[in-house]
């Protein structure tokens, strides 16, 4: 393992060989690349996204050369590390983990550790394939957790109008928010809910329908909450 491939830091600043830091920049593009075919291993991704991911790591690199030695370094990495943030559109679990994983390969590469940046993608991205054909997190048979929009009358106080219904068919019910649609005369109303028996949706569906009024009513799989 190498332990530094950089020629030495002096007062003025950091000096490192050109090759050194070829080097580290191919090392860092290859690993960046495995990085994105690895995130894109059963799982949908823009091409867009694949390519930040091939080169946030030589992008972290070069800001660890610059900063490397200096005193400043822990709070430049700390606002390295910050970039995680740099996604507009909320994304998924996965998104973050990969974005932590090429920036963690950019930094083991900015330092000269080259060797240790490849292992520990063989590693993670091993492991990352692992898990995914592993049945870890997967569900047998229908997921009983659903999302539900309701559309109802503006007359029709939507406060527990639905609450024996709910009873019947659900073990769990909230009400996530509730807004008006179609210039305020009729309302939307969103649930999370869990169904005590799959076969019985369409039969859970028909007796909302008789309540609203036959207005529109959407059941599909829970969205997947993210914070970023």
């Amino acid at each position: 393992m190498l332990e530094s491939i950089y020629s030495g830091v002096s007062a003025q600043g950091t000096t490192f060989e050109l090759e050194s830091f070829l080097i580290c920049s191919g090392v860092s593009l290859l690993l960046g690349l495995a990085i994105a075919y690895i995130y894109r291993f059963r799982n949908p991704a823009s091409k867009n996204f694949m390519v930040t991911l091939a080169l946030l790591p030589v992008m972290v690199q070069m800001v660890i050369c610059i900063v490397n030695g200096n005193i400043g370094a822990g709070v430049a990495v700390m606002g390295v590390f910050s970039l995680v943030r740099f996604r507009s559109v909320p994304g998924s679990a996965k998104d973050i983990g990969s974005v932590f994983f090429a920036m963690a390969v950019g930094l083991a590469c900015g330092m000269g550790y080259v060797a240790l940046a490849a292992l520990f993608t063989l590693i993670v991205g091993v492991a990352n394939i692992a898990f995914m054909l592993s049945p870890i997190g997967t569900h047998r048979g229908p997921s009983l957790e659903k999302s539900l929009r309701i559309t109802i009358p503006e007359e029709l106080d939507y406060t527990g109008v639905f609450d024996d219904i709910f009873e019947r068919y659900t073990t769990r019910t909230e009400c996530v928010r509730a807004k008006t649609i179609n210039m305020g005369s009729l309302f939307q109303v969103e649930y999370e809910i869990q169904l005590r028996d799959a076969k019985l949706e369409k039969r859970f569906i028909d007796e909302l329908r008789v309540r609203n009024g036959n207005l529109p009513i959407v059941c599909g799989r829970l969205e997947e909450r993210v914070e970023l």
